[in-house]
């Protein structure tokens, strides 16, 4: 089974994933190779200079500017890695992890896998027992996503598999009935998987679900309801605010990571199970075609990759993907810091995406 090398410790290693940062806070990743350098305008940092020396290290370059030398956190390499559709961020996947209980030896139902950055979460979280069963309705979604999580990986990883189509009709082909302990559902209309997730998860096997708007949360809830399936659906949103601490200057960020995305959860009943009714105050349940397509990411102006740039994704995750499982020194990638702020899905210009 394959070794993350984002789990790896101790000194430096050829082969090793290395992020630097500069004397301005700009992020660079590389992979260590010997006898080969790291160029910038600055000047050259031979990779020799690294190898062997501790994580956490500072180096000079030849014209003497330093870096802090870190491998870099899986949280690092998601928010910098190529993406076809936006991902899901940190916070909503560490939401995702716990709430849904995501265990090692888990056999894990995703979809869809958009640019793979939930599913790195969910590989690491089911551990070399575990299995993830990842399903994708778009071939050059599935491609980023494939070599995004070869390129973390350094290979294609054994216990994970893509497979393309609608989930409600290709999930019964893929697993047996009762055979999977979790579902994670990050889709437009996750209420029409229901029946086939339904069959799919074990008895007490949770089913949660990434939605963006507040009439998704909505309907998706009645739907897990109506099934009769499922206990009483729980949801939340997550918000992080970051503070600023120097000193006695002690105050909020002025911006913070606030809606991403609702996390709505519920577990499946037994068979022939009836839960006991719930005292509720009447509401409309009915949805109208008006109500849905009001409240889409579309309507709401949400902004869609090219095809275009789509395309050069690809062709970056699967070059990066090739570079790392050979070990070339070319696998290089520009962190966070650096994002394109031309790009429409970069974490600069769109931090409130959703995918995977």
């Amino acid at each position: 089974m394959i070794e993350s090398r984002g789990e790896q410790s101790g000194p430096f290693r050829v082969g090793d994933r290395v992020q630097l940062t500069g004397p301005k806070g700009r992020l660079h990743t590389i992979t260590l190779q010997p006898g080969q350098h790291f160029h910038s305008h600055k000047g050259l940092l031979a990779h020799d200079d690294l190898i062997g020396r501790p994580d956490g290290s500072v180096v000079a370059n030849q014209a003497g500017v330093e870096y802090l030398a870190l491998r870099p956190l899986l949280t690092d390499f998601v928010m910098s890695m190529p993406r076809g559709a936006a991902i899901v961020y940190p916070k909503d996947a560490a939401q995702i992890l716990a709430q849904a209980d995501i265990f090692p030896g888990a056999r894990v139902v995703e979809a869809g896998v958009g640019s793979g950055a939930l599913s790195l979460w969910l590989l690491r979280a089911i551990g070399p027992a575990g299995h993830l069963y990842s399903f994708e309705r778009r071939d050059d979604f599935a491609s980023v996503a494939r070599g995004n999580v070869a390129t973390f990986h350094g290979a294609d990883p054994e216990n994970w598999s893509i497979t393309l189509g609608d989930l409600a009709e290709v999930l019964p082909e893929t697993v047996d009935e009762a055979s999977v302990d979790r579902v994670v559902l990050d889709m437009l209309a996750p209420w029409e998987c229901l029946e086939s997730v339904s069959t799919a998860l074990k008895p007490g096997g949770v089913l949660l679900c990434y939605i963006a708007t507040a009439t998704q949360l909505s309907r998706v809830a009645e739907a897990i309801r109506a099934t009769g399936e499922y206990t009483e659906p729980q949801s939340s949103e997550t918000m992080v605010r970051g503070w600023h601490v120097q000193g006695l200057a002690v105050r909020p960020d002025h911006r913070m990571i606030a809606h991403t995305g609702f996390l709505i959860t519920a577990r499946r009943l037994a068979p022939d199970t009836i839960l006991p009714e719930l005292k509720r105050r009447p509401s409309k349940t009915e949805f109208s075609d008006e109500d849905f397509e009001a409240w889409t990411p579309g309507a709401l102006g949400e902004r869609n990759v090219s095809d275009k740039s789509l395309r050069k994704r690809v062709r970056q995750a699967d070059a990066a993907a090739t570079r790392s499982r050979a070990g070339d020194e070319s696998a290089v990638t520009e962190a966070n810091g650096v994002a394109d702020p031309s790009d429409p899905e970069s974490p600069e210009t769109n931090p409130a995406g959703l995918g995977g």
